[in-house]
């Protein structure tokens, strides 16, 4: 994916009471419609846009925001609107997993700021678009309502394509909005989660599948168990049998970074559990088994200072205490200067939000 941070806007002072929004906009191609999109953010002095991630082959933009609780759901809810506007999901095509033109706006708490209301945020967002537009709205993660609903790859599944079909089955009827298939804008997931980073690792191949058999080692869900015949097994109760992956709190699978090269695409739903070296350790040492190598990491939206000096710490040869130290070694460990500059002061969340202040 390609960074495009906005050079017209004008850093603003942040508030004290800090939510996180990352709304995910299937539209990676065209600038002019993102610009249009991200507007409201600039406009309010409330919120504050840290990061814009296109991604071109992904035909998706992840937009980062920060701000005071009621501006931001103002201001995403202002973006949402824009966006259904401006894309048609009959016209898209992507290699990222997607089943709206909004498709997913989570919201996290930072600071002053509890889970329970940044579920509530969930709630009253999925109410306003859906009243507003006819928009068919997911809870997802700790807004669902139904287990089934908590992963939003479950959510997601079938993909646009499938969401006619699926919509209309009891088990799927949207938690708010109609149950009806909705040709241009499809379906949102909204909810309350923890800081997820979102990393990927590159492979010196364009084979995918060897990407997706890595990711499903490493994977929290881990291999799908087939018979002779390839066939998927399952108990007498019809539940699918995994082999369980490597890490706990790992999202994983094979994709295209490009048309030459496959990538491991990651969700790590908590680091302090799985780690950024974990896994970069891990598919390294799985690469290497087919033959192949890890060649470069990427970070999609912004990280915790902490998981990058975890990272660091791993990669020092010795008990190095001095944060920008850490740092940097983390990003050569990391591989985070492969594919293009990686700037520190944007990337990780604590150090783009003091760079607002300062400026």
């Amino acid at each position: 994916m390609t960074r495009l941070m906005n050079g017209n806007f004008t850093m603003k002072p942040m508030e004290q009471r800090l939510v996180e929004c990352v709304p995910n906009f299937s539209e990676g191609k065209d600038k002019a419609i993102i610009d249009s999109i991200i507007q409201p953010i600039l406009d309010n002095k409330s919120v504050s846009l840290l990061d814009i991630d296109m991604g071109g082959d992904f035909n998706r933009t992840v937009v980062t925001m920060v701000g005071e609780p009621e501006s931001v759901l103002q201001t995403v809810t202002e973006c949402t609107s824009i966006a259904l506007e401006l894309i048609d999901m009959r016209l898209h095509s992507g290699e990222h997993a997607r089943m709206g033109a909004v498709d997913v706006v989570p919201f996290i708490p930072i600071k002053g700021v509890t889970m329970e209301e940044c579920i509530n945020l969930s709630n009253r967002y999925a109410k306003l678009v859906s009243d507003e537009h006819s928009l068919p709205v997911f809870l997802y993660a700790n807004s669902a309502r139904y287990p089934s609903r908590v992963r939003l790859p479950d959510i997601r599944k079938g993909e646009y394509e499938g969401l006619q079909e699926k919509i209309q089955s009891p088990d799927w009827k949207p938690d708010f909005g109609p149950a009806k298939f909705q040709p241009t804008m499809g379906a949102t997931a909204t909810g309350a989660r923890n800081f997820l980073i979102a990393y990927n690792v590159n492979l010196n191949t364009a084979d995918k599948s060897k990407a997706n058999t890595i990711a499903s080692k490493i994977r929290t869900s881990g291999i799908v168990v087939k018979d002779d015949k390839g066939e998927t097994v399952r108990d007498k109760n019809g539940i699918v049998q995994r082999i369980p992956g490597i890490f706990e709190k790992l999202q994983a699978a094979g994709w295209m970074y490009n048309e030459e090269i496959a990538q491991v695409s990651m969700n790590l739903l908590d680091y302090s559990v799985t780690g950024l070296h974990d896994v970069t350790e891990a598919i390294k040492l799985e690469s290497e088994k087919l033959g192949l190598e890890a060649v470069a990491g990427e970070l999609v939206g912004l990280v915790p200072l902490q998981a990058i000096m975890d990272a660091g710490n791993h990669y020092s040869d010795t008990n190095i205490q001095d944060v920008d130290s850490l740092v940097e070694n983390a990003i050569e460990g990391l591989m985070l200067d492969r594919l293009e500059s990686f700037d520190p002061h944007e990337n990780i969340i604590e150090w783009a939000i003091e760079r607002e202040k300062n400026e």
